[in-house]
């Protein structure tokens, strides 16, 4: 079994850049219809952030010394 590769699928990127563009387009669509393709594109860039970041939820569960004293 070969190994996953990180990151987000590049087509899939593609896929909603290309319907990003389009919709935006559209005289027609309904701004409920342009607000769900951004929050894909939206979704996909907090993505690419987590994985680029080595150290993003490293901290996660520890406590600050601000909650150690009560």
């Amino acid at each position: 079994m070969s190994k996953k590769e990180k990151g987000v699928n590049p087509q899939l990127k593609e896929a909603v850049s290309k319907l990003l563009t389009e919709v935006m387009a559209d005289e027609k669509a309904s701004l409920t219809d342009k607000c769900k393709v951004i929050d894909r594109m939206i979704g996909i860039e907090k993505l690419e952030q987590k994985i680029s970041d080595e150290e993003w939820g490293s901290g996660f569960g520890t406590l600050d010394d601000k909650d150690e004293q009560g």
